[in-house]
């Protein structure tokens, strides 16, 4: 079970979370979705607490780049806009992103460890 700290609980971090949700749905690239879930699916590439994607296998760390620079994009323009660091909106998006991940998706928890969902 996923732990969630009570200051990513507070109603301005949920607005943030359905704001970045909004984004993605506007901006996502269906190629770039369709490859992460691929990546996704072999394991080369597994989600963590941070929101941010991890190359599990060196061969993807490109595609973890350049996903991650995307990520980042867009958390920085919602962490700006709520006055809250980007660190939070990441960490927001993490839950939720983890609660759709189909099962046996990697998931690097807090503590470094690597589980199957």
């Amino acid at each position: 079970m996923l732990h969630i700290p009570y200051f990513l609980k507070t109603k301005p971090l949920l607005e943030i979370f359905s704001a970045i949700f909004l984004t993605l749905s506007l901006y996502g690239a269906p190629v770039r979705a369709d490859n992460l879930e691929q990546l996704r699916a072999s394991g080369a590439i597994g989600e963590s607490y941070s929101g941010y994607v991890i190359a599990r296998n060196p061969n993807a760390q490109a595609q973890a780049n350049a996903i991650n620079t995307q990520r980042k994009a867009i958390y920085q323009e919602k962490a700006t806009a709520q006055r809250v660091g980007v660190d939070q909106v990441g960490k927001v998006y993490a839950i939720e992103i983890f609660k759709k991940l189909p099962t046996g998706t990697w998931f690097q928890k807090e503590n470094g460890r690597w589980v199957r969902k």
